[in-house]
């Protein structure tokens, strides 16, 4: 069950990948956003039924991974001049970076004072309001 979630996220990054260049790529970042957050909640569904919802909820973190992680980083590529293509992608890759390392602070300290289970809804929540975000404020850059 643990390796379902990077099996799922590296296998099928290769077919998001495949896919945003046909139709487009904010409907992977939505949607892969959107999925995330309802895998993360399911998550919290591990302590009563921890076979199935570990399951669903690894193969949803899995699968809206694999849509959001390729179509993010096209995205901001299909936006650069070639002058500056590689500047731009390294600065977003050092942004997300950094997310991930102030999102694990800010868990951490939400858990010491909210709870486990308040921490993960409170990581759900604002990845569902990414992919709402992004519907509202991305546009594709390429006809589809």
């Amino acid at each position: 069950m643990k390796g379902l979630y990077p099996i799922l996220w590296g296998i099928g990054q290769i077919l998001a990948g495949h896919l945003a260049d046909r139709i487009g790529r904010k409907p992977l970042i939505v949607t892969g956003m959107l999925v995330q957050g309802t895998g993360l909640l399911l998550a919290l569904a591990l302590l009563d039924t921890p076979l199935l919802a570990g399951f669903l909820s690894a193969v949803a973190l899995g699968l809206g991974t694999a849509m959001v992680y390729p179509a993010l980083i096209a995205s901001v590529s299909d936006r650069a001049h070639p002058a500056w293509r590689a500047n731009a992608l390294g600065t977003y890759r050092f942004w997300r970076d950094i997310g991930y390392a102030a999102g694990a602070l800010i868990a951490g300290v939400l858990a010491d004072i909210l709870g486990l289970n308040a921490t993960v809804v409170a990581a759900a929540v604002l990845t569902a309001a990414a992919g709402f975000l992004a519907a509202r404020w991305i546009t594709d850059t390429t006809n589809h």
